[in-house]
This record gives C-alpha cells, structure tokens and sequence, in this order.
C-alpha cells in the first residue's frame, strides 16, 4: 500500500517514540505539534496559588481541531492498510469524534457514514450540518438508546458490503488500543514542550468519555519521563464504569509503550457531570465565561468546559498548586448547539 492511492505511508521510526508504535500503519492529518500555552490572567483569577497552562488540541488542523485527529491518524492508517474504503463510526449528534471523522475520511479519499443518536432534529444542528459539508453520508436513529445506534451501525455496514464495499467500523471516541496510539504520542509531545518551556507540571487535567485520550496521555507522560498525575472528569460514563475501561486500556498499551501504568494512578471524578451525557451545567457555563473574558479563549459545553470547571474548583480551593496543564481537547463547533439543560448555550 505504500505511495498508493490514497497517499498512506508508514512512519519512519524515530528514537523518541515507543518503537511498536511507530511501526503501526499512519495516515498524516497532524502538522505539527499543538501549542503549549501559559493563561496568565486566567491563573491570578483562580487565586494565583495554580500556574495554569492549556494543551491546543482545538487547534490541531482539521475542521476546528481536535484531539480525536490523534486516534484517526492511525485509525485511518490501519484502514487503509486493511484495504478499505469506507469509514462507519457513531457518536452523539455534537460528537467532536464524528465530524473529525467526515474530515480525515475526506483528506484520505475515503466515504464516510456516521451514525448519530437520534431523534432527529429539524432543522439539523451544526456538527450535522458540518459532516455533511465534510461529505460523510449521515444516518440518524430513530432514539437516543446506544443499543439503538449501535444496531443501526451493523445494518449500515452490512448494507455497505453487500454493495460492494469495504467498511472499516470505527468504535465509539476511536479509543480501542490503535487509536489509543495517538494519544500516547500526545502525552509525550506535551511532556517535551513543558521540558522546552522549563516547566514540571504536576497536574494535567482533561475530559474523560471514552477513556483513551486519559490512558494514552498518561502512559505517554511517563514513557516521557514526566511524573504529571492526570485527572480525567468524567462527562459521559460515571468514573467507576468509565475506570475499568481505562485500565484495560493501560493494561492493552503495556507491551507497545514498554512500561506498565498502575492503575491506581486513574484519577477520576464525577464532581462536573451534571444531569448526565450532554446536559449543561452552570459551573460549565461559568466556565467558559471566565476562558473567555480572561484569555479570549472558547470551549465547548460539554466536554472541555466540565473539565475546566473541575479545575478552577480545585484552583479556588487550594487543591492545585504550581505547575497544571488543562487539556483542551477542542469540539469548540459545540457551542452553537442548542443542548439539554440550557436555552442556548451562548444566551445567558
């Protein structure tokens, strides 16, 4: 497949990465690494006793960022790798997960179809309206049960066989061990740039749905050699289904980063979920309005700015001091939603 049609290479291997990974089949979406900013202003709002800096991963180069283009690098790789020529993956109708999908589908001259938790809504909302700008087919369900979904996305694959084609079904945040990958490498990116600035987090802090930004991060961190905790917040699964997750991940990722992780070292909370999956919340609200008019920075509602809501918890009373770094792990398009639990999201 090298130099074929659709452009696919594998890496070369370098001496800064786990070798088992820099073997695995990648499709390039990521330019550069994502800036490693400090927040000033948003560190002396928390009190000052926290020395805040911010991981871009919304500015990562793809159809508004994100830190899922990470897993799809080597997603699409193994993909393409496997012959096939079509993506099917799933998410919830803001998913940052599905639209970056649509965007590497499209950069690697391969079809698309999403399916998204319904009902559907009249008109479509902007993530929808954006995968569908991006080319991806978009098949709706008829509820928002993820047994529904997840059955919708067996017809659709089935269906796309028995015309001819050759799926690639893409779990749930792309977050089995091959995507997983990426974030490991994300983790060593970040604990190299804090090496460059001449600084030691002690802290990272960033959402956690799925599990594999949390677990590859972590275990990127330490290949790194930095001894930065992480603390995931939970804004999906509840933090004690979402932990036996991550270690599997962990334990899965062992032989290919050539360290073991101890799972006591998941850290997770529940403090910022809220009602549930997708719901808004006002400390999220709150928030985003502090990033905003401190840094003139944005995130979405219901990911990034649970986690940011946990960090300024934690800031303000005295939990985090020196060196922390929040994980902005973009889906910014989330904004314009109209979600449960808030009228709209940019209307006080």
């Amino acid at each position: 497949m090298a130099g074929g049609r659709h452009g696919y290479h594998p890496p070369v291997t370098t001496d800064d990465v786990p070798a088992a990974i820099a073997a695995l089949p990648r499709f390039p979406l990521i330019d550069g690494p994502s800036p490693l900013q400090q927040l000033p202003r948003f560190s002396a709002a928390l009190g000052g006793t926290a020395e805040v800096w911010i991981k871009r991963e919304d500015l990562l180069p793809l159809a508004f960022g994100g830190n899922k283009l990470r897993n799809l690098e080597f997603l699409v790789g193994e993909a393409l790798a496997a012959g096939a020529d079509t993506l099917v993956t799933s998410g919830r109708r803001w998913s940052n997960h599905c639209r970056l999908t649509a965007a590497a589908g499209a950069r690697a001259g391969l079809a698309v179809h999403l399916v998204l938790s319904g009902p559907p809504s009249s008109p479509p909302g902007p993530n929808e309206r954006l995968d569908a700008l991006l080319g991806a087919t978009i098949h709706v369900a008829a509820t928002d049960v993820r047994a529904d979904r997840e059955a919708l996305v067996a017809r659709v694959a089935e269906d796309l066989r028995a015309a001819g084609k050759r799926p690639f079904v893409v779990a749930v945040g792309g977050s089995g061990p091959t995507g997983t990958a990426g974030q490991v490498l994300a983790g060593i990116e970040t604990a190299r740039q804090a090496s460059t600035a001449g600084i030691s987090p002690s802290v990272v802090v960033l959402p956690s749905a799925t599990g594999g930004t949390q677990a590859g991060v972590l275990a990127g961190l330490r290949f790194a050699g930095s001894e930065a905790s992480v603390i995931g917040v939970a804004v999906a699964a509840p933090a004690d289904e979402l932990r036996p997750v991550i270690a599997r991940l962990l334990e899965g990722l062992a032989p290919v980063v050539g360290l073991a992780v101890d799972p006591a070292e998941i850290h997770l909370t529940d403090d910022q979920r809220g009602p549930g999956y997708g719901v808004a919340t006002a400390a999220a609200q709150q928030a985003t309005e502090l990033l905003a008019r401190t840094e003139g920075l944005l995130v979405d509602p219901i990911y990034t700015a649970k986690a940011l809501a946990e960090l300024i918890a934690r800031g303000r009373d005295g939990r985090l001091e020196g060196t922390v770094v929040f994980w902005h792990a973009g889906g910014t398009p989330g904004l314009f939603e109209t979600l449960p639990g808030e009228e709209h999201p940019l209307r006080s």
